[in-house]
C-alpha cells in the first residue's frame, strides 16, 4: 500500500532541494532542517536527499542544453570546448579525493543542525564581504577585481582554485553553489561567470555523489523505495528548473547581499528556537 504522506514528504524535500541547490543558500543545510521537522530521517532518509540531487541537475542539463550538445560536438577538434571540459574536471577532483577521504566522518560528526545553523550564519557575513569587494569603485562600470568574465576564459589554475573552494561545501551549511560562486568572485571571475561555471560544476559533482551514495548504500534500498525516489527526483527537477532560469536573470542586476541576510537571520532563527525549546530540531 502507498503511503501517501511519505509521499508528500518526499515531495517537500524535493522542492526544498530544487529550490536552495543552486542558491547560495545550502540546500543540505535546509534538507537536514526539513527532515528534522518533517520527521524525515534516519539512513534512508540521508540516501535520498543525495539522490534526488540528481533532479535539480537534469534542470541545469535542460536550461543549458544547447551549450552542452555544441560543447560535445566540438570537443573533437576544438581547442575551447576541450579547455572548457577539462576545467570542468579539474575542479570536480578535490571535492571527490576529500569527500571520499572525510565524508563520513564529516557526516557522522556535522550533519546537525547547530553546525548547519553556524554555517548559515558565518556564510552570510562571508557573502556580504565578497560583495564589498567586488562593488566598482566610482567612475568604473567592472569591478577592479574581474578579470574573468566568461567561463570560457578561464584558466586551468582558476577551475583549480573554484575547486578547492568546493570542497568547503562538505561541511553542511556552507552551500556548494555559495562556496563557489562567492569564491569564483573573490578569485577575479564576473559574477556571471563564477554563477555558470558553478552549474556546469555541479552536474559531475552532484550526478557522482547520487550514484556513489544508491551504489554504497544500496543494501538499504528496495524497489519499494522507487515511488518515494521517483517523486522526490520529479519535484527536485521541477522546482530547480524554475530556481535556476530566474537566478541566471537576477545575477545579471542585483547582489547576493539579500541571500546573506537571509542566511544570517534563518541561522539565528534555527539556533534560537534550538536553544529556547520551541522547536526540537532532533539531529
Amino acid at each position: 500500500m502507498i503511503d501517501v504522506v511519505l509521499l508528500a514528504k518526499a515531495a517537500v524535500m524535493g522542492v526544498v532541494e530544487g529550490l536552495t541547490e543552486f542558491l547560495p543558500v545550502s540546500s543540505t543545510g535546509h534538507l537536514i532542517l526539513a527532515g528534522a521537522l518533517l520527521g524525515f530521517q534516519g539512513e534512508k532518509a540521508k540516501v535520498f536527499e543525495i539522490a534526488i540531487q540528481t533532479g535539480a541537475i537534469f534542470a541545469v542539463v535542460l536550461v543549458y542544453w544547447n551549450k552542452i550538445k555544441t560543447t560535445v560536438l566540438a570537443l573533437p577538434k576544438q581547442r575551447e570546448a576541450q579547455s572548457f571540459v577539462l576545467n570542468v574536471f579539474i575542479a570536480f577532483l578535490p571535492a571527490v579525493v576529500l569527500g571520499l577521504l572525510f565524508g563520513k566522518v564529516i557526516k557522522a560528526h556535522l550533519f546537525t543542525p547547530e553546525v548547519v545553523a553556524s554555517s548559515f550564519i558565518v556564510g552570510g557575513f562571508i557573502i556580504l564581504w565578497a560583495e564589498r569587494r567586488q562593488a566598482p569603485a566610482p567612475g568604473l562600470s567592472t569591478p577592479p577585481l574581474v578579470r574573468v568574465q566568461t567561463v570560457e576564459q578561464m584558466t586551468a589554475m582558476d577551475a583549480l582554485k573554484v575547486g578547492l573552494v568546493q570542497c568547503l561545501a562538505l561541511v553542511p551549511g556552507t552551500s556548494r553553489s555559495g562556496a563557489t560562486i562567492i569564491g569564483g568572485m573573490l578569485m577575479g571571475l564576473s559574477r556571471q561567470a563564477a554563477t555558470e561555471f558553478t552549474f556546469f560544476l555541479a552536474i559531475p559533482t552532484l550526478i557522482g555523489a547520487g550514484a556513489y551514495s544508491l551504489f554504497k548504500e544500496r543494501a538499504l534500498l528496495s524497489w519499494a523505495d522507487l515511488p518515494l525516489f521517483l517523486v522526490g527526483l520529479v519535484f527536485s527537477f521541477l522546482s530547480a528548473w524554475v530556481c535556476v532560469r530566474w537566478l541566471l536573470r537576477f545575477v545579471s542586476t542585483h547582489s547576493f547581499n539579500a541571500f546573506a541576510y537571509y542566511r544570517i537571520g534563518f541561522g539565528l532563527l534555527v539556533l534560537a528556537t534550538g536553544w529556547s525549546g520551541l522547536v526540537v530540531w532532533a539531529d
